[in-house]
């Protein structure tokens, strides 16, 4: 059986498990006292997503790119400065190459596990501390194909994304200075990275507030003048690592991202829409800051559907982990007893048929 099935047998046994073994525990999140799973059982269920990242044998993706430019890194720091003087961008990815190829065999699969296990690492720490339901959580991280997307694919863009998001409880704290050192360094391994240093200051306040509306009017007016948009793109990266992005997605046929998926990524915004009179009786920052950073993140992705699913397209995952926090916050916080399973239901059939259609259908994995 393929494992891109497996995993999603792993996770429902995982789902299984939780109900007949007791394996959490109570802790203080953001005040409240809430039912959290212990770490060790965390990091065991996610473990198969790190391994299968890290000792992964197909090409998908940029797998293969990774692995020819890990096999040329050099071994001794003494080379550093040649190698680097050959690479144009993001320089602080490829320092991290050498230091781990220094301690490490010339083995890419080896090196993927370590990425792998950042990555992880930080995913599975931010949502068992701050997801209402950590199992379902890390399931739409898998039915969204974000552990293929990133994981296996963008693992040098989605290393800056996780250190990014490990900063979570700055970015509650309002803790800006270190918070924007963070991104700066964030920036190093990819300067997509700095797109969050306007971000971190939109999403806070209420949901669905006045900075969040304006972003979305500035989306809009962004779709309705796309031309003038890609323009003044264009102009704006001229002097950064970006200068040739839009004739080079232009030039690629880069259709933008496909609307489904897009609309997949905007089911939580959605649901916060219809939700707000909750949402704000709730009063909790937490979710405040996830409905915001679901809401920058559903703009980008239609910003991406009319002009590059490879450039645009690639910015939303700074904000768009935070739907797998607010997504089954509002599930199980929203909806009663009566309903909330029905709710699960669909919830988990319809990201099921979205798993399949782009793993099997889009990318033809199996």
């Amino acid at each position: 059986m393929s494992q891109y099935i497996l995993i999603l047998a792993w996770i429902g046994l995982v789902a299984i498990f939780t109900k007949y073994v007791k394996v959490n525990k109570t802790v203080l999140v953001e005040g409240e006292e809430v039912t959290r799973y212990y770490w060790l059982f965390a990091f065991i269920a996610f473990l198969p997503i790190i391994l299968m990242a890290g000792f992964r044998s197909n090409l998908f993706g940029d797998t293969g790119s990774y692995a020819r430019t890990f096999s040329e890194v050099p071994n001794s720091l003494s080379e550093i400065n040649d190698f680097l003087s050959k690479r144009s961008r993001d320089k602080g990815f490829y320092v991290f190459e050498v230091l781990i190829k220094t301690i490490i065999p010339d083995d890419s699969r080896i090196f993927f596990t370590i990425i792998a296990s950042i990555q992880g690492i930080i995913l599975l720490s931010v949502y068992r501390y701050y997801s209402i339901n950590y199992v379902l959580s890390i399931f739409l991280f898998v039915v969204s194909a974000d552990y293929l997307s990133w994981m296996f694919n963008g693992m040098r863009q989605f290393l800056a994304v996780t250190i990014i998001l490990a900063a979570t409880p700055l970015i509650l704290k309002k803790k800006y200075v270190p918070l924007i050192l963070i991104i700066l360094f964030a920036s190093f391994f990819h300067q997509s990275a700095l797109l969050m240093i306007p971000v971190v200051f939109i999403v806070q306040g209420k949901a669905w507030n006045f900075k969040t509306l304006t972003f979305v009017a500035f989306i809009l007016i962004a779709v309705l003048f796309v031309d003038r948009f890609t323009n003044f793109l264009n102009d704006s990266l001229s002097t950064t690592q970006y200068s040739n992005v839009v004739s080079d997605y232009t030039s690629a046929g880069d259709n933008g991202t496909n609307p489904i998926r897009a609309l997949v990524y905007s089911i939580p915004t959605i649901a916060s829409l219809f939700l707000r009179k909750e949402i704000e009786e709730s009063n909790s920052r937490l979710i405040n800051i996830c409905v915001n950073m679901s809401i920058v993140s559903t703009g980008l992705y239609i910003l991406s559907v009319f002009t590059s699913g490879v450039f645009i397209g690639r910015l939303p995952i700074f904000c768009s982990l935070f739907n797998y926090i607010l997504l089954p916050w509002e599930i199980e916080k929203l909806f009663d007893s009566k309903n909330r399973p029905i709710i699960y239901g669909v919830v988990i059939v319809f990201y099921l048929l979205f798993y399949l259609y782009q793993v099997h259908i889009i990318w033809r994995l199996f």
